[in-house]
């Protein structure tokens, strides 16, 4: 009796689909299809995995009329932003089908007389991708497209949340006509995924989750030998000097807070301001933020659409709660936001302030509509607090002195370091973090690397 996955709406808090979980048989069958697939896959020459690749993006384009509500009822991101993703999709995976050739050109040392030596990329076998529902196209691009093009097979297993996104991406392959087996979707529990990471019949993992969710793929994988590339989220840091451009810097760091209801691992959700600007700083971003219409996703008057869940909701409220009761200032009437009933999945957005990092919501992950700001008195007491967190995956310097920003990035504990904007990721760089944000690289030339290994020849043609 295999176990069902439900998918609940936070929209209205019915089911949206369920599916049944994958069983042993049908897990054993799909890694030996992927194991025989990859290896006639990886012979097949760059140009031939370039077009079918982009052959799935095209078809994947072409549900864009379905996929956008269809994601606003999965995780209650409003349809006006929908297509957002679906270009961002096509940009990290046009970007890397493009950069294959050079990324996993052969290359060649120093000629030696009488050698011929050079180093291959060669294709891991089987990825396995465990996506989050936060962005679930675009997570799972940066891995499922490169991992093809290095000449690999990929099992996807979506989060329950988006399990519609997981067949979007098998329809697309299907369209495609990628070789039997090459590709599949799973639908899978917990204990199913933790076995087929332990079974040894996959040389790669690829996970998008939580701090916790991360600690359990690296004990299902201990003593595998595998790769294992961990994304766990992150607390990310704004600092706001004092000759920053004050409308852009509030401007996109509103959206950075707030976009997707704060649902990102690279969300703004601290900032730290020179106390020169500090005043005019919060009065323009409170105004800014309570602009947002808070409602029902499918409304394409709404910019703010639910949190995934009430329990998610719950959470945020909770710190929220904590750090007035700790002296902090709530900048935004709750009330404005009628449609944000306690209880539902539904917040307004909050914006703190006389916050410190003896509270929660500057310390632990958020992933909601909250953000608190501090006044700072310089550089170095703005590093120490960005520092000052067990998470390091993105951080964003507002000013305009680019000397000033490398110099200061180069002391930030982050995977990125941004300057005058935020929330983004450029596909030709390497999107990675350190600390607890976990380990491992995607996008750029260095994803490639995560996805291949690397093998020498060193060949005597002359004795």
């Amino acid at each position: 009796m295999t176990s069902m996955i439900q998918l609940i709406s936070p929209v209205d808090g019915r089911v949206y689909a369920e599916r049944h979980c994958a069983d042993a048989t049908q897990i054993d069958q799909a890694l030996a299809a992927a194991a025989t697939a990859q290896a006639q896959w990886k012979r097949r020459p760059l140009s031939e995995r370039a077009a079918y690749c982009n052959a799935a993006v095209d078809a994947m384009l072409a549900m864009k009329a379905d996929i956008i509500p269809e994601l606003a009822w999965q995780m209650g991101r409003p349809v006006r932003f929908g297509a957002g993703e679906l270009r961002g999709f096509e940009e990290r995976a046009r970007h890397m089908i493009a950069i294959a050739p050079e990324a996993l050109a052969v290359l060649e040392p120093t000629p030696v007389a009488g050698f011929r030596r050079h180093i291959k990329r060669e294709p891991l076998g089987t990825v396995l991708v465990i996506a989050p529902w936060n962005y679930p196209y675009l997570t799972a691009v940066n891995t499922i497209i490169a991992a093809l093009m290095a000449g690999n097979s990929v099992i996807l297993k979506h989060a329950s949340q988006t399990l519609l996104v997981g067949e979007r991406f098998a329809e697309a392959m299907r369209r495609a006509n990628l070789p039997e087996g090459l590709f599949q979707n799973l639908v899978l529990d917990h204990v199913y995924t933790a076995a087929i990471i332990a079974s040894g019949r996959v040389q790669q993992v690829n996970f998008t989750g939580s701090v916790e969710a991360g600690k359990a793929m690296e004990n299902a994988a201990t003593g595998r030998f595998l790769g294992l590339g961990l994304e766990l989220g992150g607390k990310d840091p704004a600092y706001v000097r004092a000759d920053a451009d004050l409308v852009h810097a509030v401007e996109n760091l509103v959206d950075g807070s707030f976009f997707n209801a704060g649902q990102s691992c690279c969300a703004v959700e601290r900032i730290y301001v020179d106390e020169k600007i500090y005043p005019a700083f919060i009065e323009r971003f409170a105004a800014l933020t309570r602009q947002y219409v808070l409602g029902n996703p499918l409304d394409e008057a709404t910019t703010l659409g639910p949190l995934v869940s009430p329990s998610a909701a719950e959470f945020v409220r909770g710190q929220i709660a904590d750090a007035l009761l700790k002296g902090a200032k709530a900048l935004i009437d709750p009330k404005a936001f009628p449609a944000g009933v306690p209880g539902s999945a539904y917040l307004a957005p909050q914006v703190l302030v006389d916050v410190n990092h003896q509270m929660s919501v500057m310390r632990e992950e958020s992933f909601g509509p909250v953000v608190g700001i501090m006044p700072v008195a310089s550089d170095d007491e703005a590093i120490a607090l960005m520092n000052d967190s067990e998470f390091g995956l993105s951080a964003s310097i507002w000013t305009q002195d680019l000397a000033a920003a490398e110099r200061l990035g180069n002391e930030i504990d982050t995977g990125t370091v941004f300057m005058n904007r935020c929330d983004y990721l450029d596909p030709a760089l390497a999107w990675t973090g350190v600390k607890n944000s976990g380990r491992g690289v995607t996008l750029s030339r260095l994803g490639y690397e995560h996805l291949t290994r690397a093998k020498s020849f060193h060949l005597r043609h002359e004795i």
